[in-house]
């Protein structure tokens, strides 16, 4: 427990998402994100998580996601979402800290969005659920997964990358960090709003393709 103590202390003052900074800075500027989302005092939240409205959960539960990470399990995963972050920021992700190199994996089927690189995410993928509706945000990547392109469809458990320490996190701390947004502009997919994922993990992390890059 000591040995993990020292890496998930440098987590929550590094690890923090900053909205995509495209290679065509044109058509997607770089912007402030929004500091915190607070619920409609009207919406009622889901049982199964306070900080999710209810249809936005039910949502979810039918995504019946798969933990991003090659080897992890559900119950394994720490909740860091209202975590506090640099510069005033709240974290409304979750981190998943991993050996470098094991394999990201998408967690859900879908498509993919944009692949990015920015100055906190690093190596940065994008990808939409099948409804369109939902933004899943894979950051700190050590490199990308062979073949990726975007506008590929995928299907859950697929490869996206491969755990990293890219952009900001602390080099001697692997990780993920994964985020989930509902999709309410897409000319703003990097700035939706950002979802606890962490109850509505239904399947442990698994690559369903063999992975060809472990060896590089």
């Amino acid at each position: 427990m000591r040995r993990l103590l020292i890496p998930l202390l440098l987590l929550a003052a590094a690890c923090v998402r900053r909205p995509n900074t495209s290679v065509k800075p044109a058509a997607f500027p770089d912007v402030d994100p929004l500091p915190a989302v607070a619920l409609p005092a009207e919406a009622a939240p889901a049982a199964s998580s306070p900080r999710v409205r209810e249809a936005d959960a039910l949502l979810l539960r039918a995504r019946a996601l798969m933990v991003p990470v090659a080897g992890v399990r559900p119950d394994q995963l720490r909740d860091t979402f209202d975590e506090r972050r640099s510069g005033g920021r709240t974290h409304r992700a979750i981190d998943i800290l991993a050996p470098r190199g094991t394999p990201v994996v998408s967690a859900d089927s879908g498509t993919v969005y944009r692949i990015r690189r920015n100055s906190l995410g690093g190596l940065v993928v994008y990808a939409l659920d099948p409804t369109g509706r939902l933004v899943y945000y894979y950051a700190h990547l050590d490199r990308f997964a062979e073949g990726l392109a975007e506008g590929m469809p995928l299907a859950k458990g697929d490869p996206i990358g491969y755990v990293g320490t890219t952009g900001n996190a602390p080099r001697g701390t692997p990780h993920l960090h994964f985020q989930v947004m509902r999709l309410d502009d897409p000319k703003r997919y990097w700035d939706g709003v950002p979802l606890d994922s962490r109850p509505f993990f239904a399947h442990d992390g698994r690559p369903n393709v063999p992975d060809r890059q472990a060896a590089r």
